[in-house]
């Protein structure tokens, strides 16, 4: 049992290395949705204070499904449970373009909205929170004025009334945004 929580340091340096790889793997994602749906089933399925201790046993998971063992007829049991485990966004893929579209005709945008096209997105960590409270303060609108905020990795999307639209265009194109000069112009594809 001393052995099975002993690493060494050959060990902890590929862990360290999954772990970069895994985080940065997050942070450009191509479906941000379907982590926000598995964040929110763990958020909710998993106690706060066991939340570390899950993240260490996906790792660990994940760890022994890379590590090629003698005693084949335990890994092919373990290995594809990690598979699914580490890799949720490949295998559940055609389930989350489903529940997009669902939520795309639950709301559909009022009359008179248009659609703005933001050059900044989660790869400069622009999130939708900070952009609708930026909006807000610097357009002088509620939050109900803003219909949609769609987060892409390099780019967003932002749906309002046309004369927000204008407002925006006006008071945010050239401003600096999360280090990034801001370009905010009529999306092509509404």
């Amino acid at each position: 049992m001393d052995n099975d929580n002993k690493s060494t340091p050959n060990e902890d340096t590929q862990l360290i290395g999954t772990i970069q790889l895994l985080a940065g793997k997050t942070k450009a994602d191509p479906n941000p949705d379907e982590l926000e749906r598995l964040k929110k089933l763990i958020k909710k399925n998993v106690p706060f204070s066991l939340r570390g201790y899950f993240m260490a046993y996906l790792l660990r998971e994940i760890a022994q499904a890379n590590t090629p063992r003698r005693n084949s007829g335990r890994d092919s049991a373990k290995a594809p449970r990690a598979k699914r485990e580490a890799k949720p966004v490949q295998t559940e893929q055609p389930v989350a373009e489903k529940p997009q579209q669902k939520v795309r005709e639950e709301k559909p945008l009022p009359e008179g909205a248009r659609t703005l096209y933001l050059n900044i997105g989660k790869m400069k960590r622009l999130y939708a929170k900070e952009l609708s409270q930026l909006l807000q303060t610097e357009l002088e609108i509620n939050r109900e004025d803003i219909y949609s905020i769609r987060i892409h990795d390099k780019y967003s999307f932002i749906s309002m009334s046309e004369e927000n639209c204008e407002k925006a265009i006006a008071k945010l194109n050239g401003m600096d945004i999360k280090g990034r000069t801001a370009s905010v112009s009529y999306s092509n594809k509404e």
